[in-house]
């Protein structure tokens, strides 16, 4: 017989569909008529035993405890479970192969493998337990898969590496919100000072945002502007650009601070030639964006139609359990090669399911083959497309057929031509002043007609038109103007901004030598759980909504204020992530990182048991106030 044990009920349904008929329904799995059997998780069935499962005295919260660092780690069941591990269990003594088809990614391979370690299957079956990867649970595509069976072994590096990460949450949080929440007592705080390896530098990126608007002093700075005219009677306008000498009177985004300054550039130029010192005329091209990864999808969203990370995610669960798109919780963007040749289905369907998307399946080129489709960037799952599946789609509700529709555009989008433009730029010197103008003009529209223009672009479209000049061509300098402008705070965070940190975290990092090594795409959490993490500081009470935006609330704020700096900025997580994933691609060891991990967590509990009271006594802190922008000062006088 052969067991399959799939993550979800969802997916074990779906393998079972292309299993031989008729199928037998039992409690907790389902029997085809070859025999094999397919039976399910119902996500994590195991999970960390609490402290006092290793010593009862940790049922009182005590500093003198501290570090609780298991010496050897026990799952138990989690509430409500029992009975379908013991339906796994029996199913594990009569399978002669048994296959591993958790969802694709290190989180998924680990709960399978859980399961095997703690139903206590030999190392000889587990040597020989194979493995499935769905991403489409339509059943061509797990026939496919089925078809396609590995060797589980060979996928052990991701749950080594989900395992280090879950006892890292466990020993990070345990440890460290305990030392801060008996802090807090002492210091007449009664509430739970809730510490997390990823949610606390998520919390102090906003209140870092925050404080930072709150500190912000606004002050007035100076542009110069030349109207300028060419031989031919075409005119342009081009914006000066300070030179060194002018440094003592600009602030450190080079921008000017002294009127008077400004004043006099612009009345020196007025009315004199100019020579053109360099022109450049270029035509570029952009590339169509590649297909969705979860974050991606949940950044776009956010801006798009303003929808939340978590909300993202579980839509995009239900349709892909309505096998309308391929598996959501991925990190990658791109396709594997074979995937091509199922375009024109694919395309046939978002036709039928996405009403707005008729005219763009029309006209798209099926024989365009873009750089979505690479097999060099595929890892255990692909990007987030839809499936071939027609369907009623309108029938899931409009919020199903909104993100339906941006994964599907995202896909129709890979088989439109680039968009082309012709860029210009000038560089003209005025009495010794350089000024430089340039424009860009779109020639071949490619993808973008599928894409509402952005303010950005429309005023972009609207720009002034530079004349085809060379290098050494006069103009003259018919009118010049100084403009005066403020300084503006920093946005606050939104779902998209924030969204957008958490998965480009270098730059928030402090230390330079952290972010050289660390990619673009390196990110805090991982593509499951970010979500899950922004809408769990919510609930404590760390963030709050005001309109669109996301603030830290008085709690939140301080919070970050009594917890040491290591804790608080991404640095240090940004780190370990970046060791996760080198357990993962076999050049890290689960060892070095626990080895680590025990340091700097010593580390931080010396910190708080030294410094922690005094900061946690600083609760009663106010919360911030945003001061008054400088035109509102100006208007009030």
């Amino acid at each position: 017989m052969r067991l399959i044990i799939a993550e979800k009920p969802s997916l074990g349904r779906a393998i079972a569909d292309v299993l031989p008929k008729p199928l037998k329904k039992h409690e907790g799995y389902i029997e085809s008529s070859s025999g094999d059997c397919v039976t399910w998780c119902v996500g994590h069935l195991l999970e960390q035993s609490e402290p006092d499962h290793y010593d009862p005295a940790y049922k009182q919260w005590r500093l003198e405890h501290l570090p609780i660092i298991p010496q050897q780690w026990h799952l138990q069941p989690k509430k409500g479970t029992r009975k379908q591990l013991t339906a796994i269990r029996k199913l594990l003594k009569t399978a002669d192969v048994i296959v591993h088809a958790g969802d694709p990614d290190r989180e998924g391979q680990l709960l399978v493998d859980e399961v095997l370690d703690y139903l206590k299957l030999s190392q000889t079956r587990k040597k020989n337990v194979r493995r499935l990867l769905v991403n489409d649970l339509n059943a061509s595509a797990v026939r496919k898969a089925l078809d396609r069976l590995q060797q589980n072994t060979e996928f052990a590096p991701l749950s080594v590496s989900a395992l280090a990460r879950s006892r890292a949450d466990w020993l990070y949080g345990i440890n460290l919100t305990r030392a801060y929440t008996v802090l807090g007592r002492k210091a007449g705080f009664n509430g739970l000072l809730s510490v997390g390896r990823v949610q606390t530098p998520i919390l102090g990126l906003v209140v870092r945002r925050d404080l930072e608007i709150a500190d912000f002093q606004p002050h007035p700075y100076f542009e110069v502007f030349a109207q300028l005219l060419a031989d031919k009677g075409e005119g342009f306008k081009a914006k000066w650009q300070p030179s060194e000498s002018c440094q003592p009177w600009m602030d450190d985004d080079g921008r000017v601070l002294n009127h008077k300054l400004a004043e006099n550039v612009a009345r020196r130029i007025k009315g004199k030639d100019g020579t053109v010192s360099n022109a450049e005329n270029k035509q570029g091209k952009e590339n169509a964006p590649l297909p969705y990864s979860l974050s991606s999808l949940q950044i776009d969203a956010a801006k798009q139609i303003r929808m939340a990370a978590k909300e993202v995610l579980d839509i995009c669960q239900k349709l892909y359990e309505q096998k309308l798109i391929t598996y959501p919780r991925s990190d990658c963007r791109y396709l594997p090669a074979e995937h091509f040749e199922q375009a024109p289905e694919v395309l046939a369907a978002i036709r039928s399911n996405a009403d707005q998307l008729v005219s763009a399946v029309d006209g798209a080129d099926t024989h365009r083959k873009g750089r979505a489709w690479n097999d060099k960037k595929i890892t255990a799952h692909h990007a987030i497309i839809p499936t071939s599946r027609r369907t009623n789609l309108p029938g899931m509700g409009d919020k199903a057929n909104k993100i339906y529709g941006l994964i599907a555009r995202q896909y129709v989008t890979q088989f439109y031509p680039e968009h082309t433009y012709s860029a210009r730029k000038l560089e003209v010197v005025i009495e010794g002043g350089q000024f430089t103008a340039s424009s860009r003009v779109s020639l071949q529209e490619g993808w973008k007609v599928l894409y509402p223009k952005s303010r950005k672009e429309a005023s972009e479209s609207e720009n002034q038109k530079l004349p085809d000049l060379k290098k050494n061509d006069s103009v003259l300098c018919q009118d010049s103007e100084v403009a005066e402008k403020i300084t503006q705070p920093p946005k606050p965070f939104n779902d998209a901004s924030l969204l957008s940190a958490m998965t480009g975290i270098a730059r928030y990092v402090s230390d330079k030598e952290i972010r050289k090594v660390l990619k673009d795409t390196d990110g805090l959490g991982t593509e499951a759980t970010r979500a899950g993490i922004i809408e769990l500081l919510f609930k404590r009470d760390y963030l709050t909504r005001k309109t669109k935006n996301i603030h830290a609330t008085e709690t939140g704020i301080a919070l970050i204020r009594a917890l040491p700096e290591p804790a608080t900025s991404p640095d240090m997580t940004a780190r370990w992530e970046q060791y996760l994933n080198s357990i993962v691609e076999r050049r890290g060891s689960y060892k070095v990182f626990m080895q680590d991990l025990d340091h700097q967590l010593r580390g931080l509990l010396a910190s708080a048991s030294s410094n922690g009271l005094g900061q946690v006594s600083s609760m009663s802190v106010k919360p911030y106030r945003k001061k008054r922008t400088f035109r509102q000062k100006k208007k009030s006088t």
